[in-house]
């Protein structure tokens, strides 16, 4: 069957898209995985129309304890796919709602030490929830200008479909600004309208990190609604991993509402979850349209997720190799003659300017045995192009001195 006129004149437009990539050397190859995540992958290459297979040293994951192949989490995942099964089949509010997911939101809500937490089959999906569910049209919205994607169109759905005309956005991390669009926002907001401010609490192409007490310190004196997605910043941040509001020594509950991913250090499956105070994830479940519509997150993974908060808690020693493996990469980058932007995080960002550039770079570590993303535009602004080193509590002292010599090469 033949494409009809539609589909060809958009076929003819996505050719002149897709060519420029290629031509201007942005095309993002997918790299396929043939085993678990860890330090070190097996990679997947196909050559003469064969499958070829080599390990190489892996600095792009967001599995940043470890944790996804721990023996103990795999085996409550594969407990629970035994117990459960593969999947929901459903919503929560129909049948969807297992065992697993209530044990789950128990965790992460003592985990952050608020009341309650609900969880998706994304942090995307938890996000998206919030805004379009929680907001009324007399409500303001202030974001910092470099929040996550999922941060941005959670605020225009609110715009489209609770009609919130007052959403303004301030410099990245800049309390200056983020002071003088609370007052714009103050005078926007109509009768009975609330601020919410949002926030990454790790910012994940910078690595730099949010100053939640002085949010927090504005965010009272305005009388504004706090919200951190904190997905890069828990696992990593504070002395036990709880996140960036413990980095700051600061209490769960001074968080107005969290946000956060399963998929990074908590195990590294999927899944996002929300969390705070109980009327508000009454809410989300009651009205959300990502809950009422999207499956629940398989009692597999949320298994999972639990015992590598379990993990987490138990072993702090895990947090604190991470941290002495970041500082030693940051230290070695640095002596190479690369520009690394500084940071406690777990994020190493190297700055190299334009995207073809970073791809390139990126293919060349690869052919090296080593494993790191070249990140470009859309993605980061044009000619703020990098190399984005992730550091993991997995990774040894001679993983990270094999990345800093192959960057060397470079």
């Amino acid at each position: 069957m033949t494409p009809g006129p539609g589909l060809k004149a958009f076929q003819k437009r996505a050719d002149g898209v897709l060519s420029g990539l290629r031509e201007r050397g942005e095309w993002k190859q997918l790299q396929v995985l043939d085993g678990p995540m860890g330090p070190a992958v097996r990679i997947r290459t196909e050559k003469d129309g064969r499958a070829t297979f080599r390990e190489v040293l892996c600095f792009c994951s967001n599995n940043y304890l470890g944790l996804a192949g721990h023996a103990e989490v795999v085996e409550a995942g594969l407990n629970a796919l035994r117990r459960f099964g593969a999947g929901t089949a459903s919503v929560r509010f129909i049948c969807g709602t297992f065992t697993p997911h209530l044990a789950l939101e128990r965790t992460i809500a003592q985990m952050l030490g608020v009341e309650a937490a609900y969880t998706f089959v994304s942090c995307w999906n938890a996000t998206e929830a919030i805004f379009p569910t929680l907001c009324e049209s007399t409500d303001a919205i202030v974001s910092d200008e470099l929040n996550h994607a999922c941060i941005i169109d959670s605020i225009r759905l609110a715009g489209a479909i609770k009609k919130v005309q007052h959403r303004l956005v301030y410099k990245h991390g800049s309390m200056g600004d983020l002071e003088a669009r609370l007052g714009e926002a103050r005078q926007a907001a109509g009768p009975g309208g609330l601020i919410w401010v949002v926030t990454d609490g790790v910012f994940s192409m910078e690595g730099s990190i949010a100053d939640l007490p002085a949010i927090r310190r504005l965010c009272d004196r305005f009388s504004a609604i706090l919200v951190v997605d904190d997905s890069h910043g828990t696992g990593v941040m504070g002395k036990t991993g709880r996140g960036t509001h413990e980095h700051f020594g600061m209490p769960g509950n001074s968080i107005d509402l969290f946000t956060g991913t399963l998929g990074k250090a908590l195990g590294g499956a999927a899944g996002g979850y929300l969390a705070g105070p109980r009327d508000v994830i009454d809410m989300i479940v009651q009205r959300a349209r990502p809950t009422l519509f999207s499956n629940a997150l398989p009692a597999t993974v949320a298994a999972s997720a639990e015992a590598a908060i379990r993990i987490m808690l138990r072993e702090p020693q895990r947090v604190a190799k991470l941290r002495d493996n970041v500082a030693y990469a940051r230290q070695k980058i640095r002596a190479a003659g690369f520009d690394v932007l500084e940071s406690p995080t777990a994020i190493c960002p190297i700055i190299v300017g334009e995207t073809a550039k970073a791809i390139a770079m990126s293919r060349r570590l690869l052919e090296l045995g080593v494993y790191v993303i070249g990140f470009g535009f859309p993605v980061v602004p044009e000619g703020q192009a990098r190399l984005r080193v992730q550091i993991s509590a997995a990774h040894e002292h001679k993983h990270i001195d094999a990345l800093v010599d192959a960057l060397k090469k470079l």
